[in-house]
Formats: structure tokens, sequence, C-alpha cells
């Protein structure tokens, strides 16, 4: 099946600062993986047009997000922040297993059964 909304998935701190990453990358669906030396990555910047710049944005995009799930995580209910994913982000809910939503929601596999329960008790 395809996906209409591709999403670039890169490990900022391994990337840039050039050090082992302590983070882990599962694709859950059929995926497109690159893997590219720092050398040839950098050298990309360099040839095409707009790519620091697409850079830039989507690294302050990538801020800003993790800034806002950081304050979701403290300020909304698991509810509240499952609903929201499945507004926002559909595809996670279709295809994601639900321990793995449940850790993004900062909940336990019990509190999302319920959370997911009372959703479609209404």
């Amino acid at each position: 099946e395809f996906f209409s909304d591709r999403e670039i998935a890169i490990v900022p701190s391994s990337l840039f600062q050039r050090i082992p990453s302590q983070e882990n990358l599962q694709a859950i669906t059929d995926s497109i993986v690159w893997k590219m030396a720092f050398e040839n990555f950098q050298q990309l910047f360099h040839d095409i047009p707009g790519l620091r710049e697409w850079g830039r944005a989507w690294f302050s995009q990538q801020l800003f997000t993790l800034k806002k799930r950081s304050l979701e995580m403290i300020t909304e209910t698991a509810a509240t922040r499952y609903h929201k994913l499945l507004t926002e982000r559909p595809l996670v809910i279709k295809f994601a297993p639900l321990k793995h939503i449940a850790s993004y929601l900062g909940v336990t596999d019990t509190s999302l059964s319920r959370i997911r329960k009372e959703i479609n008790d209404k």
C-alpha cells in the first residue's frame, strides 16, 4: 500500500555530531531505507540547491514537534493525546501495534485499552 504522507526519520545527534545513536528505529510498514556515509550526506548539501535550507526547516520542525509533544505529555490527559493521534496520524493507529502506541502515549497497555473502550462506547 502506498502512503501519501512519507516521512523522513533521522537521528540528528548521530548524524550531525557523528556519535553512535542510543536510539533504534524500526519500520512497521514497508519502507525505503537509505544508509549514507556522513561525507556523502554533506556532499548532497553542497550539490543540491535548496537542500541546506530544507534541512534547516526540517530540523526546526522536528524541534517544534518534540517540544510540543513534551508539553502535551504533562498538560494533556492520555485520552486527549490518543484522540489527537487518532485525528492527526490515523495511519499510526492503523498500522502500529498497540503496545507501541501505548508506549508513545506514555501509558500502559491496559490504560490504552480502557481509553479505546471509552471512545468506542461513546
